[in-house]
């Protein structure tokens, strides 16, 4: 079971005693686990890693990518980072970027680009919103991206290594190898909250996001890690500080359920709009975390259930429309 102590620190169950040995674990897992096995197979052998914990696929977000290598006209690898060796090459020409094209001019070295998709698992370690384990496995395939040095003279590095043509869809995609997982992090969301929370006094907008999830209906119908990652990122800033952030994202393969309501609705109307939904989506007060988040639901529904309330028709549970007050009284969003 993963937990936080006094200290902040993530605690797993016996199997893994501290977090490095559950990510090294995982990442020898990625290593062997072939991508015809899909997300289904990955949950499955992160089980085998952590018997106590019950991993599930939630979410995978494809369409992006990353800069990869440079290989010569054969194919054949010149170098496995393609901005680390362009900045070497242009400092050895003293910065000079029309001596670096003009040396490369008839080279034939070719950029490649990693196509990705991010797959995320999920594993709860207890019974409130925060309290799981997060695991994102990226599922990457080195392609070739565009020729280096070729054509008209580039604005800078950073367009001569990622061009606005290049990767536009156009013309086939050489595949360079087969695709395969890689680890990309591991997270224990409480801990990570709970370090988000020492950095300011006030509560951030992703600790509000799931402490209104945990009083409000949703909290008691089902899991918030069944419909909900966080997109995470840390990093220090020019202090050497660590930064931490958050940002919620909705479990839906797909676009959400489209809000039909019209514009201006009350009463009866809306309640039924709400309801309407609330089942697509599978758990009561959908319609305000996507509001926050998705932006399907307008800002002015929030405003227009408290009117119906004042007015005497009530529609939600007192604890529902707590959470929508305290957010009409400090508005945030995504």
């Amino acid at each position: 079971m993963t937990s936080v102590n006094p200290a902040g620190e993530a605690t797993f169950d016996e199997s893994f005693p501290n977090p490095g040995d559950f990510h090294r674990a995982v990442a020898t897992m990625c290593g062997r686990v072939p991508v015809s096995a899909g997300a289904a197979g990955l949950a499955k052998d992160l089980a085998r890693l952590s018997p106590r914990l019950f991993f599930r696929d939630v979410l995978s977000r494809g369409g992006w990518y990353r800069l990869g290598s440079v290989i010569d006209a054969q194919g054949d690898r010149v170098a496995d980072d393609l901005v680390r060796w362009l900045e070497s090459e242009l400092a050895l020409r003293g910065d000079d970027l029309h001596a670096l094209v003009d040396d490369y001019a008839e080279s034939g070295l070719r950029a490649t680009r990693l196509t990705g998709k991010t797959h995320y698992l999920v594993a709860s370690t207890g019974s409130l919103a925060d309290e799981f384990l997060q695991v994102e496995i990226e599922e990457l395939q080195e392609v070739v991206s565009h020729e280096l040095f070729a054509g008209e003279l580039p604005g800078g590095l950073e367009e001569l290594a990622a061009p606005p043509r290049a990767g536009s869809g156009k013309g086939p995609v050489v595949p360079l190898g087969a695709p395969f997982y890689a680890l990309r992090r591991v997270t224990d969301v409480a801990d990570f909250l709970w370090r988000m929370a020492q950095q300011k006094p006030e509560a951030q907008n992703v600790q509000r996001f799931v402490d209104s999830w945990q009083s409000s209906s949703a909290g008691s119908a089902t899991t918030f890690s069944n419909h909900w990652v966080l997109a995470v990122r840390e990093y220090l800033d020019r202090f050497r500080q660590p930064i931490l952030q958050a940002t919620p994202v909705a479990a839906v393969n797909g676009l959400p359920a489209k809000f039909d309501s019209v514009y201006g609705a009350r009463g009866l109307a809306l309640y039924e709009a709400l309801q309407r939904f609330d089942r697509a989506m599978g758990y009561p007060m959908a319609w305000f975390f996507h509001m926050l988040t998705t932006k399907v639901v307008p800002y002015a529904v929030a405003n227009a259930v408290v009117d119906d309330v004042q007015s005497g028709f009530s529609y939600l549970p007192e604890r529902d429309v707590t959470v929508i007050k305290d957010w009409l009284h400090r508005p945030y969003g995504f």
